[in-house]
C-alpha cells in the first residue's frame, strides 16, 4: 500500500479523498458502504492491482473526505462519483460498490451512460419502502454516536469478538473507519431511495450483482431484478451477510475477477 497514489479531488465542492494504485491499466473504481471508507478495500484492492487501475475514494462524511453540512442523498454521492470520474480523466471505469455504495454505483451508472463500462453491485441497499423507514426509525444512528465516544481499542475489542473469521487487518480498517465516519453520514437512511427497479432498467452496461445467503437483497429479488435488465448477472455466494466481500473474501474474488476480465474485453476501449 506504500507505492499507492493519495489525493484530494473536489466534486461538487465537496473535497474528495482517494487512495489509487495507480499505472495505465483499466481503471475500477470502488465504492464502499456507509460507516466505511476507502481503505477498507485494501485487500480487494491488493488482488486487482496488477491488472487494473483502482481507486478508492471516502465519501463525503467519511473518513478524510470533507463534511458538508447537507448532500447525502444517493444523487449526492453519485454526482461525486462521476465528477471524481472526470477530474480524474478516468476512461470508462468499471464501479463496484458496496451496500451504500452499491446503490451510489447503480446511481451512477444510470446518469453517466456510457462513462462507465459495468457496475458490480455487492448487496446494494435495496430495500422497501417499509424497511427504508424502518432502518431510518431505528438507533442506528444512536449507537453509531454512542461508538464515537469510544476509543480505538474499544471498537477494535468489540468488532473482533462479533467477527471472528475476519482477518486483524480488515478489522482494524473498519475499526478506523467507523470512528472516521461523521454524523451528517447517516443521512443518506433518510426515505426515500431512489426506487431500485426502474433504476436498475436503466442502466445499459453489463451489471454483476452478487449476494450472500443473508443478506440484504434476497435470490427472489435477484431474480425479478434480472428479468428487468437482460444486462444482469447474479451470482450467490453462501455463507455469508451483507458484508459479503468481508465475509467471504476469496470466493468475492472469485465471482468478480472474471466480470471484470469480460467487461474490458468486450469494450472497445478495452
Amino acid at each position: 500500500m506504500v507505492s499507492w497514489i493519495t489525493g484530494i479531488c473536489e466534486a461538487n465542492g465537496v473535497q474528495i479523498y482517494y487512495r489509487r494504485t495507480g499505472g495505465s491499466k483499466p481503471p475500477v473504481v470502488l465504492l464502499h458502504g456507509l460507516l466505511g471508507n476507502g481503505a477498507c478495500w485494501t485487500p480487494l484492492a491488493r488482488a486487482l492491482e496488477s491488472e487494473y487501475d483502482v481507486v478508492m475514494p471516502d465519501a463525503r462524511g467519511h473518513g478524510s473526505s470533507s463534511t458538508p453540512l447537507y448532500g447525502y442523498r444517493y444523487e449526492d454521492h453519485a454526482g461525486d462519483v462521476i465528477e471524481l470520474i472526470q477530474r480524474l480523466g478516468l476512461s470508462a471505469p468499471i464501479l463496484l460498490g458496496h451496500s451504500m455504495g452499491g446503490m451510489t454505483a447503480a446511481v451512477a451508472a444510470s446518469l453517466a451512460g456510457k462513462l462507465v463500462r459495468g457496475v458490480v453491485l455487492a448487496d446494494p441497499t435495496f430495500l422497501s419502502p417499509q424497511r427504508q423507514r424502518e432502518v431510518y426509525d431505528s438507533d442506528v444512528a444512536e449507537q453509531h454516536r454512542r461508538l464515537l465516544s469510544q476509543d480505538q481499542g474499544e471498537v477494535l475489542a468489540q468488532l473482533r469478538s462479533r467477527h471472528t473469521r475476519r482477518s486483524p487487518e480488515l478489522v482494524e480498517l473498519i475499526a478506523s473507519a467507523r470512528l472516521q465516519t461523521r454524523m451528517n453520514a447517516f443521512d443518506v437512511l433518510t426515505p426515500p431511495n431512489p426506487d431500485y427497479r426502474p433504476l436498475v432498467r436503466t442502466i445499459a452496461v453489463p451489471i454483476l450483482l452478487v449476494i450472500g445467503d443473508a443478506g440484504v437483497v434476497s435470490l427472489e429479488t435477484a431474480g425479478e431484478l434480472q428479468r428487468l435488465n437482460s444486462h444482469m448477472r447474479v451470482e450467490l455466494i453462501p455463507d455469508a451477510g451483507h458484508g459479503v466481500h468481508y465475509d467471504q473474501p476469496e470466493r468475492f474474488q472469485a465471482v468478480v475477477r472474471p466480470f471484470l476480465h469480460s467487461v474490458v474485453a468486450s469494450s472497445p476501449s478495452g
